[in-house]
């Protein structure tokens, strides 16, 4: 299943995963990297541009609102999706909650 499509000058860069966990990485249909990971994994790759080779990086992960991806062209960020979530306000709710439930 195809999760995501990204635009660069003259690149399209298509994001793939499957519900095996095999995720893929594929820039003008060539498949440039392969990797198994349920979690989320860090895809390297190389990437022609009109000015010469790029080295991208594409991170993948889970977040509360589902998957997350980071996209990294030669160490600087392009794509970076927002890694704070409500979780660490559910954890504190569920803390104090519990608290005062034993105090009771």
């Amino acid at each position: 299943m195809k999760y995501t499509t990204i635009y660069n000058g003259d690149n399209k860069i298509e994001v793939h995963n499957s519900f095996l966990g095999k995720e893929t990485i594929r820039v003008n249909g060539e498949l440039v990297s392969s990797k198994y990971s349920i979690t989320g994994t860090e895809h390297e790759f190389g990437m022609d541009e009109a000015t010469g080779r790029s080295n991208c990086k594409i991170v993948t992960g889970f977040g509360l609102s589902g998957i997350v991806l980071d996209f990294y062209k030669n160490g600087s960020p392009v794509i970076v999706s927002p890694k704070n979530s409500m979780l660490g306000v559910l954890i504190i709710a569920c803390t104090v909650l519990a608290v005062t439930l034993l105090l009771m």
